[in-house]
Order: C-alpha cells, then structure tokens, then sequence
C-alpha cells in the first residue's frame, strides 16, 4: 500500500488543456532512477497480454539544444517496451518546472525483516556512518543534507544514515547500498508521512521507515543529465492534467512506418477522442479505486 501525506501549499491553474502527447524514439528517453524489477517485470507480462498502453510515461525535454527526454514517471513502463522491443513510446511531455509539475518525495516502509538484522545490515556498508539521534534533529539534519536519510524504527527509535561528503557521484551511490539493504527482503512499501502513529496504522507489521530528503527539479535534471540516478521509488512527480487512460495499441508504436506518420495518426486519435467525447477532465483531487 502506497500512501500519500504531501500536499501542495501553493495554488495551481485548474484549465483544461490538451495534454502534449507525442510518439518519440525509446532510445532517447533517459531515466533519472533505476527500475524496479519487482514493477517492471509484471509490467512486461501485461504489456504482452494486453497489447495496449494504458498510462503514457511522463517525460520533459533534456535541454533545447538535445533531443532526448528526462522521464519523470514511468521508468519501469519504458523499460517494459524497450524489453518487449517497441522502438517508439507514446509519451505525454511536460514543462518541468511549471506550475503543472510537482515533485515530492516517497519513503520506503520496511515490513517483516528483524529490526537487528536491519540495522547490523546498515552497518556493513562500506562508507556509509551510522548514528543514533532524536527524531526532530534527524529531520533538522535531513532538511539541510547534513545526513543522506534516517530510519525510523517501530519502537520510536531513530538512526541517521550520512556519509560521501559533498560529492554527488558518492551519495547516489551511497543512496543505492541502502537501498538495497532492504529492497530485496521483506516487503516494501512506498509512504509520505514519517509520523509514526499514522505509519503503525498503515503498517502494522513495519519494521522500520527509511527517510529520504526532498529533490528539487534542478536536481534531478542534473542527475539524469550526469548519467547517475537515484534509487528506484524515492521521486514522486504530481502531473496536473496527467493524461491516463489512453489504452493506445502497441501495435500502432512498432508498426514499420515513419515516427512523423506515427504522430499524425496519434493526433487525429487524440482529436477523434476529444470529439466523441470520451476525454473527461477532472480538476479535483481524485481517488481511484480500480489500480
């Protein structure tokens, strides 16, 4: 179970616009985090079966002066077709830094793995300096980067995770051994509140939560720009206008015909959508029940 806690402080333009949707090579997305096969694997098995893309990943361009594309969501979802072969994706391109795109943070939620083993496990990676602290003074420290992330035990206590200096390159890395710490045994779950009470409700067999810091957009460009990424399911993009829903065939992406005759049939499918009027704009919050 995922959870949501973020919210937004500051006020969004609430117009219904047509979203950008267009058909670009797979080969030049580029993914600021690493899949997760425990997602991407299942992603394939649906893809297969179902032959139809239902939720386009969401991506913004690199910089004017390059072709390629930052995927923001749906890493696992352009690994999917890369396996499956399809050398095109239908994707939905955003401006970044817009009002239209928010960026929060997931934490990770660990469940049935001894609290001991966890924590003996953190102390054996290579560089990464363990401490125990308060949780209010963990925050403080994570809110200025003074530390990489804190774990927050069930019982209350809380260890804080640093190390790697300055250097970006190294704290990625660092990021991604204590990732997969965890990420392999037990269960994982992704969360935004790391207050405990709400966390026991949610999850009463956690063993612990993992506290990431925030990222800014600017950040993440870099990141992705630089070749590094961050551990799978730490971002979370909230997309205004987030077309989902598409059920576009993947027959009509690995159809051998030219990519700009490929978007001229996706903008008259769009268009055909939009005049029998089966596109339906929400502008509230909206929970879904059947994912």
């Amino acid at each position: 179970m995922d959870t949501l806690k973020q919210k937004s402080e500051s006020p969004r333009h609430e117009t219904a616009t047509i979203p950008d949707l267009r058909i670009v090579p797979t080969r030049l997305l580029v993914a600021h985090e690493l899949h997760d096969k425990q997602r991407s694997e299942p992603l394939i098995v649906q893809l297969r079966a179902e032959g139809l893309l239902k939720n386009p990943p969401v991506v913004a361009a690199s910089q004017p002066s390059t072709d390629r594309y930052i995927v923001l969501d749906g890493a696992n979802r352009v690994l999917a077709l890369d396996e499956l072969g399809i050398q095109h994706t239908l994707v939905q391109v955003v401006a970044y830094e817009s009002d239209s795109v928010e960026l929060l943070t997931w934490y990770h939620v660990v469940s049935h793995v001894d609290p001991k083993h966890l924590q003996d496990r953190f102390t054996h990676v290579p560089g990464l300096e363990i401490a125990n602290s308060e949780f209010l003074h963990a925050k403080a420290e994570l809110s200025r980067r003074a530390i990489l992330a804190y774990c927050l035990f069930a019982d209350g206590r809380v260890i804080t995770l640093s190390g790697g200096g300055l250097d970006i390159e190294t704290r990625t890395e660092l990021l991604h051994a204590i990732v997969n710490v965890y990420i392999h045994d037990g269960r994982l779950d992704r969360t935004n509140t790391d207050h405990l009470d709400e966390l026991h409700t949610a999850y009463p067999d956690m063993t612990a939560a993992i506290i990431f810091p925030h990222y800014a957009p600017v950040e993440v460009m870099d990141l992705a720009q630089s070749g590094l990424k961050v551990p799978p399911g730490l971002t979370r993009h909230i997309i205004h206008g987030r077309a989902l829903r598409l059920n576009y065939p993947l027959a009509k992406l690995s159809v051998d015909i030219p990519l700009e005759e490929k978007n001229r049939e996706l903008r008259d499918w769009v268009q055909n959508c939009f005049k029998v009027r089966k596109v339906r704009y929400y502008a509230e919050s909206t929970y879904l029940f059947d994912e």
